[in-house]
């Protein structure tokens, strides 16, 4: 039987490829949310299969807020994926959160407005419990492999998600400061918490690219200057996802394998039975076909 393919990583900005993948594949996949971001490679890394997805298509031509994070998500579900790294470029809305630093997050904060945000729908309604949205354990993880491959690195804080693609007004800025947010970038939810309600574990690995424009003292973020720090940043991400697969305890001692249990309100009998059918990948073990 192949060995199944049990984390994934999700590139954002200035990670387009993993290196050191051996015996690539390429699946070009369809889901009843449309087609991923792009084709999702699978391979060997440290004697693991895993999977890398890139999340705005090859050449970076999605914006955040066209990233079909459902289709993402989901063929990454089918694929037998368990856990998920996501690898994201933000801005800090702290002093001591620098360019070029790595943050792993243990909160977050949906500022979106256009996105899709769940998988149920069509008759089929469940209220996720997700207190904490990012998976404890693979955080943990992530943090130290990062800071073996050399990162300076930062535990908890609050990342807020806002729509984009424009970068923040400062009024916005000071306001998310005000608020205790500690990050700010444009793709990590809905992301995370669909992996949540596909039951698999999410960690991001939050690269810092800049103070966002409240930083008296800094110049505004620009494009040029989250692309030369995310450039300096790339071998470290690369050598941190290497040392996590190496790490990485093959159980999940975690419960976001039952995150579903208790979270379906519809009663059976009414469910639409394509509904179930479209969502099999996700709620075979609570409703079977």
């Amino acid at each position: 039987m192949p060995e199944a393919i049990s984390i994934a990583i999700i590139g954002g900005s200035g990670l387009y490829g993993l290196q050191g993948i051996e015996n690539v594949q390429e699946h070009d996949l369809d889901t009843p949310f449309g087609r991923p971001s792009a084709p999702i490679l699978s391979g060997s890394l440290e004697n693991r299969k895993i999977a890398f997805l890139a999340r705005h298509g090859v050449g970076h031509h999605l914006t955040p807020s066209e990233v079909p994070y459902r289709a993402n998500i989901y063929a990454l579900k089918a694929l037998g994926v368990e856990r998920i790294v996501g690898i994201s470029a933000c801005g800090s809305l702290r002093e001591d959160l620098m360019p070029g630093h790595i943050v792993v997050p243990d909160q977050l904060f949906d500022n979106t407005r256009a996105r899709p945000r769940s998988f149920f729908e069509g008759g089929l309604v469940a209220h996720l419990s997700a207190p904490n949205p990012f998976c404890p354990d693979l955080s943990i993880h992530v943090a130290h492999a990062v800071k073996e491959a050399g990162g300076i690195t930062h535990t908890g804080g609050t990342f807020i998600t806002v729509e984009g693609p424009r970068f923040s007004t400062k009024a916005e800025s000071n306001l998310y400061r005000s608020w205790g947010m500690s990050l700010i970038g444009m793709t990590t939810a809905p992301e995370a918490f669909l992996a949540r309600e596909a039951e698999m574990c999410y960690a991001v690995m939050a690269h810092v690219t800049d103070f966002d424009v409240w930083h008296t003292s800094a110049a505004p973020v620009t494009v040029d200057a989250v692309v030369k720090t995310l450039g300096k940043n790339t071998q470290l991400a690369q050598e941190a996802v290497r040392l996590l697969i190496r790490r990485l305890p093959s159980v999940r001692p975690c419960d976001c394998a039952t995150a579903l249990a208790g979270a379906i309100i519809t009663r059976r009998d009414v469910v639409p039975q394509a509904t179930v059918e479209r969502l099999s990948p996700l709620i075979q073990k609570y409703i079977p076909k």
